[in-house]
């Protein structure tokens, strides 16, 4: 299986960083050795000092598809789940600055954290869904889908131009503001309406 992100998804968030409004999705990959395994605590890795939370929404590819039109995308996945995107901040910029692949600062071993997945039958529309993530009971980041400047099924579509969607396929379909550097003995804990999806220990 193969993990697609995509990036500055969210206006706000794209203000936080200072980047510049995409005119179409960016997409970049993570490999699966980038998955948190369950019950495992995430550790800081040595190369950093500067590891973000960035959670977001997550869609599993339930069926193969290529060139997959907007209208028909959402028979291609029936569950909605929530995950983190780890980024090594301090290196993601080095790179960005180098006109480099942020590849080292997003898909190091452990940066994919993969909640559990609801029923798409649970929500009356995927383009409205609410999502947080809480750090020591604190919500640090909250979003709702309907801010995406790409929706689901509009992504799904995207990428499939360029990645045939296999069965198991995860996309991360960006995340809100609020991002913000995490540190060891924090725990982090994601919600979708409420319904908790993941805990995570930092350490």
């Amino acid at each position: 299986m193969k993990i697609i992100c995509i990036g500055r998804n969210y206006a706000k968030h794209i203000e936080e960083l200072q980047n510049e409004r995409p005119d179409e999705p960016v997409i970049f990959l993570k490999p699966d050795s980038a998955i948190l395994l369950k019950q495992h605590p995430f550790v800081i890795p040595e190369f950093s000092d500067d590891i973000h939370h960035e959670v977001e929404i997550l869609v599993r590819i339930n069926k193969v598809g290529k060139y997959i039109d907007t209208k028909f995308a959402s028979n291609y996945y029936d569950e909605i789940g929530l995950g983190i995107d780890f980024t090594a901040r301090d290196l993601q910029a080095k790179l960005k600055e180098k006109g480099l692949p942020w590849e080292k600062a997003k898909a190091f071993d452990g940066s994919a954290v993969i909640g559990n997945f609801l029923s798409k039958k649970d929500f009356s529309s995927t383009e409205s869904i609410n999502f947080e993530l809480k750090s020591n009971g604190v919500t640090v980041q909250k979003g709702n889908t309907s801010h995406m400047l790409w929706k689901i099924d509009e992504l799904i579509a995207y990428v499939s131009q360029f990645f045939t969607l296999k069965i198991g396929d995860i996309i991360f379909t960006g995340t809100p503001e609020g991002v913000a550097k995490i540190k060891p003995n924090d725990i982090l804990e994601g919600f979708i309406e409420e319904k908790k999806l993941f805990r995570i220990q930092v350490k």
